[in-house]
C-alpha cells in the first residue's frame, strides 16, 4: 500500500524476516507485520501502546516471579509495548504475544472480535499479574461503575445494584446514528417483559419489570464498542450504517441525565485517541487503528506493519455509510490534570 509520501526506509533482515523502519514516525509508531491473521490483535496493540497510562504501570513491575511464563499476557504485553517505544530497529516481538494469547484459547490462524479480545486481555492481566495493586490500578482505568435500579411494575419495589464494566456497548441501529443518540439509548430505562420478567423478592414471583442505569463514576480511559454485528436465522451480518463521533466531548453537557445522585466527578470532558476500523464483511473482515500521538498530538494509521500519518478528517471517514471501513471501538482519554499512578506502597 503506497503512502503518497516519499520515505526514507531502512530494511533490515531478522529472524528470517523483513522489518522496514520508517525513519519519519516518532517514537513509539512501530508498524506489526500480520502473522496468522493477527490484524485484530495488531490493531489492539498500537491502541494499546497509546494508552501510555498502561506503560507506566507495567514499567513498574517486577517481573522476576513471572519470567518464565509462556501463559502470562500481562508478562508479554509489557515486553512488546517497550520494543514498540524503542530506538533502536528491531523486530517488534509480538508473535510471542500472539503465541501467549494461543495458549490462552485464542487461537491463531482464527478471525477474532475486537471488543472480545480486548476485554479478555484486560481479564487477563488482573487474573494473572503477581502483583495485585497494579493490577487493580491497570483495570481501574477503564472501570465505568453503574448503578442498576430494578422497578417491578406490579409492586412498585426497587432493587439497586452495584456493578462496572470495561467497555461501554452501544448497540447501532440500522438507520442514522449519533454516539449521543447510542449513550442515550444504553441508559434509557427498558421495559422487561413475558420471558424477559424478573424476579421480585417482595412478591415471591416474576413481574414486568422496568429496569434503568447510572452512572457512578467514569473512567480516566472511557472505552466504547459500536455493536455492529447482528446475528440473524444462524448467520452473522454487519451495519455500516453511519455513527458520526466527536473528536472531543462533555458527559455533563450531552448526557446531563445519565448520572446517579451519588456521582461526585467534577471532570466529565473527553478527548479521543485511538479508533479500531473494521473493513469487510462480519464473517471475512480486517482490522486497522487510528491512534494519536502523544506529543506531537497527530494521528497515525496503522494497517499492520505499515503507519502513516494521517489527519482527523480522515479518521472521520470511518463513520460509515457509503464506506465498509467503519469505526468499531473508540477509545476516549479524560480531560484533566496530569495521571499520575498511585505510589507504591512501603512493607
Amino acid at each position: 500500500m503506497s503512502t503518497g509520501i516519499s520515505h526514507f526506509f531502512s530494511r533490515l533482515t531478522l529472524e528470517n524476516h523483513l522489518f522496514i523502519v520508517d525513519h519519519s514516525q516518532p517514537d513509539g509508531m512501530r508498524g506489526l507485520s500480520n502473522y496468522c491473521l493477527s490484524c485484530c490483535v495488531n490493531s489492539l496493540l498500537q491502541t494499546f501502546s497509546a494508552t501510555w497510562e498502561i506503560a507506566e504501570l507495567l514499567e513498574r513491575w517486577d517481573v522476576a516471579g513471572a519470567r518464565g511464563d509462556a501463559r502470562n499476557v500481562a508478562l508479554h504485553l509489557k515486553r512488546v509495548l517497550e520494543a514498540m517505544r524503542g530506538d533502536l530497529p528491531q523486530l517488534t516481538p509480538h508473535r510471542d504475544f500472539l503465541h501467549c494469547l494461543d495458549q490462552n484459547h485464542f487461537q491463531l490462524n482464527v478471525q477474532h472480535d475486537a471488543d472480545e479480545v480486548f476485554l479478555s486481555i484486560l481479564n487477563f492481566i488482573h487474573q494473572q499479574m503477581d502483583n495485585r495493586v497494579l493490577a487493580g490500578e491497570i483495570q481501574d482505568l477503564y472501570k465505568i461503575s453503574v448503578e442498576t435500579h430494578l422497578q417491578c411494575l406490579k409492586c412498585n419495589s426497587i432493587q439497586t445494584e452495584t456493578s462496572y464494566m470495561l467497555s461501554l456497548p452501544l448497540y447501532v441501529k440500522e438507520d442514522d446514528n449519533s454516539l449521543e443518540g447510542c449513550m442515550n439509548s444504553f441508559f434509557e430505562h427498558q421495559e422487561l417483559k413475558g420471558i424477559n420478567s424478573c424476579f421480585c423478592a417482595h412478591c415471591g414471583t416474576k413481574n414486568p419489570s422496568r429496569q434503568g442505569v447510572k452512572l457512578l463514576s467514569l473512567p480516566r480511559i472511557l472505552c466504547m464498542n459500536l455493536k455492529r454485528f447482528r446475528n440473524s436465522r444462524g448467520s452473522t451480518h454487519k451495519l455500516d450504517c453511519r455513527v458520526p463521533f466527536p473528536e472531543t466531548f462533555d458527559f455533563s453537557q450531552s448526557l446531563q441525565d445519565v448520572f446517579s445522585e451519588n456521582f461526585a466527578q467534577n471532570e466529565c470532558r473527553y478527548t479521543l485517541y485511538a479508533v479500531v476500523v473494521h473493513s469487510g464483511y462480519a464473517m471475512f473482515g480486517h482490522y486497522t487503528a487510528y491512534v494519536r500521538h502523544r506529543e506531537n498530538k497527530c494521528w497515525y494509521y496503522a494497517d499492520d506493519s505499515h503507519v502513516q500519518q494521517t489527519s482527523w478528517e480522515e479518521v472521520q471517514r470511518t463513520y460509515g455509510g457509503r464506506h465498509s471501513r467503519t469505526a468499531y471501538m473508540l477509545m476516549y482519554r479524560r480531560d484533566s490534570e496530569e495521571w499520575r499512578p498511585r505510589p507504591e506502597l512501603s512493607g
